[in-house]
C-alpha cells in the first residue's frame, strides 16, 4: 500500500526525486550539526536503563542451556516401562520428551541400573534394540521410530583443540577406497552430527570446517544401529595463518534452491550502514534516486521485513529502510521467483530482509553504535535483548539513528515549437538537506504451551520525525538560450511517519512426521502529517523583483490494515509433501490535502488542489503446494487463487464533484520447480521454475486529483490504473556451492510505470499502463576462496529490456541492454584482524520513458576482533572514489526533452563498534511472519 504521493510534494520532477525524501524539496531553519565527540557518544539514554534493569532482572534467574550430550542423571529400573523410564529422567532434568504413545508401549518392559550418566548414554542403553531413536530439538527430546530403511546411525561431535564445539562444519561420508560422496551433513550450532548408513561395511568420514585443517577418519559399522563417535578434534590451519581461528563463518553469499541469502555481517562495510545501504550491495539490486528498487533487471520488487511486507515503496520505502541500522540486520533473502504459500505481489519477485533473532537459551544480547561522517555528521545506536528460561522466550530490539543527508540536484528541460524549433529552457540548479531521527522498536513473546504447541506475541513501532530545507533557482532561458528571469525558491517542511503493529501467532505439530498448522492475525497502523511551505520569488533578467508566491499545506494520512492467515502442512507417503493455507486482509486509507495560498499573510484554502480521498481494499486468497522427490529429480508446483475486492472515493468541494470507482477480479498463479542431479551427490544440480505474479496499483496513485510538486511540476493520480500481470521462467545449473549459472525470462502485461506528459510548460507526472515489457538476460555467481584466508564473491549479470505501448499520444518503443558487476572480498588475517574489498557497478539502463546513466561505488573496511572475540571496531570508507550518482534523461514527452543529475552524500567514513554478550544454547526458531504479508509493500509514504 502506499502512503502517499502527496509526500513528495515538494520533488520537482519524476527524476530527481529525494532518494530517501519524505517531504523531499524543502527547507528548514538550519540544523545546528553536533560535534563528532558528543554524536559518537550519544547512545540513546532510554536504551542503556532498558539493558541494565533487564540484565538485574533476568540475572537472577538459572540461565543454564540444557544439553543431553552433557547433563547427568541416575536411572533405577526394575521391569518397569518406557514411560516410567522417561518421567524418572524429567524429573532430574529440565528437558522435556515427546513421543507417540503407541510407539513407546510396544517396548518391552527394562531393567537398567547405572551411576551418573549422560542422558544421551542412558538412551542408548535403554532404547537398544527397540526399533526407535531420539533426538535433541531446544528443551526437548524426540523419541520417534526409525526409518524402515535405517539400518545404521552414526553420531558424534566436532571441536577444536581448545575443546569448544565447531557449529556448521561439514562432514563427508564415502565408502573406503571410494571418491563418491555418499552424503553430506553440517554439525548443529553444538558442533553436532548424526546421519543414516544404508548397510554395514567400511566408511571414510571427510570433515572440513573454515579456518580449520581437513581431517578424514575411518570407521568400520557391523550389526549396530548406533555408534557414538568419539569427539573429532579439528586443528588450526597450518603455516603463517596458523593463529586464525575463524570456526565456521557464514559466507558472503549462500545458493539455496528457492533463494539467494545474503548474511549482513559477513562485510565490515555493512557497520555503520542502514538496510538500504545494505540492499544496495546485494547482487542484482539496484536502486534508482527515486529509492525504487529494482531486482535483475526488473522493477516491482516486493520488500519484506521478518517475513512481512513493509507496506511501503519508492523514496518513502527507502526512508524507511535508511532508519534502520544494519547492526539489526541477519540475513537479506532474494527470491525471483517465489513459491506458492507467498502472496502474488510483486511481479520481480520478493526481497525478504532478516532482522537478528537470538534464539538460545538463558540471556543473550548484543549493542552496536557507529559515527559516520559524509557531508555532515551521523550516528545510529542499536540494542538487541533475548532472554529464554523453561518456557518463556522474550526478545526485544531498539534502534535510533541520526541522519543528515545532502543531495545537489540539476535539471534541464528544453521545449519546442511543433516544427522543432526551440522555444525555451528551463535550468534548474538546487541543494537539499533532509534530516531524520528514527526510533525503531520490537517487542515479543513465546510461550511454548507443550513441546507441540507455541503462543506468540509481537509488538512492533517506529517514529520518524523529519525535517528538510530546500534552496534553489530556475533560470528560464529564451530560444537563445539568453536569460529571461530567474525564480528563487526557499522552501521548508516538516514530517512525522509513525507506525504501530501487533502480531498474535499459534504453532501446533501434530506428530514428528512434520505435520503442522499455524495461525497468525495481524493489526498495523500508519499515520503521517506532513506540512510544508513554498516560497517562490520571481526576478527579471536585470534583477528586478516580480511576482512572490506562497503556498503552504497539510498532508495527513492514515492506513489501517487487519489480516488473518492459516498455513497447514502434511508430509505424504514417501518424500511426499502438500502444503495449504488461507489468507483474508482488509485496508482502509485515509489521504487528505490540504493547500492555502498565502495572500497578504493570509491563508486562503485553494480548492483546485485541496481533496480529500478514502480507498478501502479487501483480499481473500487460497494455495495449495505440492513436494515430492525421487530419485534424482525433485519437483515442487503450487496454485494460489487470489479474489481482489476495492473502493475509491474521491470526495467533492465546492468546485468539483465527488468521484469514485469499484473494482472486483479473481485471478490463478500456479508456480513450479523441478530439479535434477546430475550425479549422486547433487554437486552438479539443473533447475527449472515457472511463475506468474501480479502487481496492483498503489493505493495513493488511484487517487485522481493533482498535487503540486512545484511550479512547473504536479502530479496526477489515476483511478482507471489496471493491475499488471507476468510470466517468469527460469533455468539454473549449479556446481556445488562454488558456481550458479541462470538463464532469465519474465514478459509483463499491464505495464505500471513512472510516466511524464506535458500540458503546457508543466509537466505533470504519475503513473500508467503502458503496455508490455520484456525481460531476457543472463546471471553468474561464483563463490571462491583461493587461499583459507581470502573469500571472494562475484556476480554478474547481462539483462535486455525492452517496452512496448501507447504513452498518451505518442508510441513507447524503447529497448536496452544493461549490465551488472558485483564483487566482494573477504581477507581474514591473523590475531583477530580482518579486511574487506567490494564494489559494483551498474551500466545505463532503462525503464520505459526514462534512462539512467551507469553508476558504482568501491568500499573498503578493516576490522578487529576485541574483548575475547565478543567484540568488533571497524572503520569502512564507502564510495572511495564518488563515483555514485542517479544521472540520465526522460524520453518520449512530445515538443520537449529532460535531463537530470543527482549528487549524493554516498561518500562515508565511519567508525564503528559491535559486542555481543550471553549465554550460548540450543536453538528454537522464533516466530517472525504474521498474517500481513504483502499489504505493507504499497504504502508511499
Amino acid at each position: 500500500m502506499e502512503i502517499n504521493k502527496t509526500f513528495k510534494s515538494m520533488n520537482i520532477s519524476a527524476k530527481k526525486r529525494d532518494q530517501g525524501g519524505l517531504c523531499s524539496r524543502l527547507k528548514t531553519n538550519s540544523v545546528t550539526t553536533p560535534t563528532i565527540a558528543i554524536q559518537f557518544m550519544r547512545i540513546s539514554f532510554i536504551y542503556i536503563l532498558l539493558t541494565a534493569a533487564t540484565l538485574n532482572m533476568l540475572m537472577a534467574f538459572d540461565l543454564k542451556a540444557q544439553d543431553m550430550n552433557t547433563e547427568t542423571i541416575r536411572l533405577e529400573l526394575h521391569q518397569e516401562n518406557l514411560l516410567t523410564a522417561i518421567r524418572k529422567i524429567e524429573k532430574q532434568s529440565s528437558l522435556r520428551f515427546f513421543f507417540r504413545s503407541s510407539d513407546i508401549e510396544a517396548v518391552k518392559p527394562l531393567n537398567f541400573s547405572s551411576g551418573p550418566r549422560t542422558i544421551r548414554q542412558t538412551l542408548t542403553e535403554i532404547l537398544k534394540g527397540s526399533g526407535l531413536t531420539f533426538r535433541q530439538v531446544d528443551q526437548t527430546i524426540l523419541i520417534e521410530k526409525k526409518s524402515q530403511q535405517q539400518k545404521n546411525q552414526i553420531e558424534g561431535k566436532i571441536t577444536g583443540t581448545d575443546g569448544l564445539p565447531i557449529p556448521y562444519a561439514t562432514i563427508a561420508l564415502r565408502k573406503t577406497n571410494e571418491s563418491d560422496i555418499l552424503k553430506t551433513v553440517s554439525t548443529d550450532s553444538l558442533g553436532n552430527y548424526k546421519f543414516d548408513l544404508p548397510e554395514n561395511g567400511d566408511y571414510l568420514l571427510d570433515i572440513s570446517a573454515i579456518g580449520m585443517q581437513k581431517k578424514t577418519v575411518s570407521i568400520t559399522i557391523i550389526n549396530q544401529e548406533t555408534t557414538i563417535l568419539e569427539d573429532i578434534m579439528l586443528s588450526d590451519q597450518a603455516g603463517n595463518l596458523k593463529e586464525v581461528t575463524v570456526i565456521g563463518k557464514k559466507a558472503f553469499i549462500e545458493q539455496k534452491i528457492d533463494k539467494t541469502v545474503i548474511n549482513v555481517g559477513s562485510l565490515i562495510s555493512n557497520n555503520g550502514a542502514n538496510a538500504l545501504e545494505v540492499l544496495e550491495k546485494s547482487p542484482g539490486v539496484v536502486v534508482d534516486g527515486n529509492g525504487t528498487i529494482s531486482f535483475k533487471g526488473k522493477p516491482g520488487v516486493t520488500i519484506f521485513l521478518d517475513g512481512k511486507p513493509t507496506y511501503l515503496s519508492g523514496a518513502n520505502l527507502a526512508n524507511y529502510l535508511k532508519s534502520i541500522p544494519a547492526s539489526l540486520l541477519e540475513q537479506i533473502e532474494l527470491m525471483d521467483n517465489p513459491p506458492a504459500k507467498f502472496d502474488a505481489a510483486g511481479d520481480a519477485g520478493i526481497i525478504n530482509i532478516t532482522t537478528k533473532k537470538t534464539k538460545t537459551a538463558g540471556f543473550n544480547g548484543s549493542v552496536a553504535a557507529n559515527y559516520s561522517q559524509a557531508h555532515y555528521g551521523q550516528t545510529s545506536e542499536s540494542v538487541n535483548l533475548n532472554y529464554r528460561v523453561n518456557k518463556i522466550n522474550l526478545f526485544s530490539s531498539a534502534s535510533y539513528a541520526l541522519k543528515q543527508d545532502f543531495r545537489q540536484f540539476g535539471e534541464t528541460r528544453e521545449y519546442f515549437d511543433k516544427q522543432g524549433l526551440l522555444r525555451n529552457v528551463f535550468e534548474v540548479n538546487a541543494h537539499m538537506k533532509p534530516v531524520s531521527n528514527s526510533g525503531n522498536l520490537k517487542i515479543g513473546m513465546d510461550y511454548y504451551h507443550s513441546p507441540k504447541t507455541t503462543w506468540g506475541i509481537i509488538f512492533t513501532g517506529s517514529l520518524s520525525p523529519r525535517k528538510e530545507t530546500f534552496t534553489g533557482e530556475t533560470w528560464l532561458l529564451n530560444q537563445n538560450r539568453g536569460l529571461d528571469s530567474i525564480i528563487y525558491a526557499k522552501n521548508t517542511g516538516k514530517a512525522h511517519f509513525n507506525n504501530g503493529g501487533v502480531n498474535l501467532n499459534y504453532s501446533h505439530q501434530f506428530d514428528s512426521l512434520g505435520r503442522s498448522i499455524t495461525f497468525d492475525l495481524d493489526g498495523l497502523t500508519y499515520s503521517s502529517t506532513n506540512k510544508q511551505r513554498f516560497f517562490n520569488q520571481s526576478f527579471d533578467a536585470v534583477g528586478n523583483p516580480g511576482h512572490t508566491q506562497i503556498i503552504t499545506d497539510n498532508l495527513p494520512t492514515s492506513i489501517q490494515i487487519y489480516s488473518a492467515k492459516t498455513d497447514y502442512t502434511r508430509p505424504l507417503k514417501g518424500k511426499a509433501r502438500i502444503d495449504a493455507g488461507l489468507k483474508t486482509s482488509y485496508i482502509e486509507t485515509d489521504n487528505q490535502a490540504n493547500y492555502f495560498n498565502e495572500i497578504n499573510g493570509e491563508s486562503i484554502t485553494d480548492p483546485n488542489f485541496t481533496n480529500h480521498f478514502l480507498y478501502k481494499e479487501n483480499i481473500n486468497a487460497g494455495y495449495l503446494n505440492f513436494n515430492t522427490s525421487f530419485r534424482r529429480f525433485a519437483l515442487q508446483t503450487g496454485l494460489r487463487v487470489e479474489n481482489t475486492n476495492s473502493k475509491g472515493h474521491q470526495i467533492g468541494n465546492e468546485i468539483r464533484a465527488d468521484s469514485s470507482f469499484t473494482k472486483s477480479y479473481t485471478n490463478l498463479f500456479p508456480t513450479a520447480y523441478l530439479s535434477y542431479k546430475l550425479d549422486s551427490a547433487g554437486r552438479h544440480l539443473l533447475i527449472l521454475s515457472f511463475g506468474r505474479r501480479i502487481r496492483r496499483p498503489f493505493y495513493q496513485d488511484l487517487n485522481p486529483f493533482v498535487t503540486i510538486i512545484d511550479k512547473y511540476s504536479y502530479f496526477s493520480g489515476n483511478p482507471f490504473l489496471k493491475p499488471q500481470f507476468s510470466n517468469a521462467l527460469k533455468a539454473s545449473y549449479s556446481y556445488k556451492s562454488l558456481l550458479t549459472a541462470s538463464l532469465h525470462y519474465m514478459k509483463t502485461k499491464d505495464l505500471q510505470n513512472e510516466v511524464i506528459r506535458q500540458d503546457g510548460d508543466i509537466f505533470i507526472d504519475g503513473v500508467g499502463n503502458i503496455g508490455t515489457a520484456k525481460y531476457i538476460g543472463a546471471s553468474l555467481t561464483l563463490s571462491l576462496s583461493p587461499y583459507p584466508w581470502w573469500m571472494t564473491n562475484t556476480y554478474m549479470q547481462v539483462f535486455n529490456t525492452s517496452f512496448k505501448g501507447r504513452l498518451f499520444d505518442t508510441f513507447l518503443d524503447e529497448s536496452r541492454t544493461m549490465g551488472e558487476i558485483n564483487m566482494t572480498n573477504i581477507f581474514t588475517l591473523p590475531k583477530g584482524w580482518g579486511m574487506e574489498l567490494s564494489g559494483f557497478y551498474v551500466s545505463k539502463r532503462s525503464v520505459a520513458q526514462f534512462i539512467n546513466n551507469g553508476t558504482g561505488q568501491l568500499n573498503a573496511g578493516i576490522q578487529k576482533k576485541v574483548l575475547e572475540n565478543k567484540g568488533t571496531i571497524s572503520f569502512n570508507v564507502r564510495d572511495i572514489l564518488k563515483t555514485y550518482n542517479n544521472n540520465g534523461i526522460t524520453t518520449n514527452i512530445p515538443n520537449a526533452t529532460e535531463a537530470f543529475r543527482n549528487r549524493y552524500n554516498s561518500q562515508s567514513f565511519t567508525l564503528a563498534f559491535n559486542y555481543s554478550f550471553g549465554s550460548s544454547g540450543n536453538k528454537k526458531s522464533k516466530r517472525e511472519t504474521g498474517s500481513a504479508d504483502i499489504e505493507k509493500a504499497r504504502i508511499k509514504q
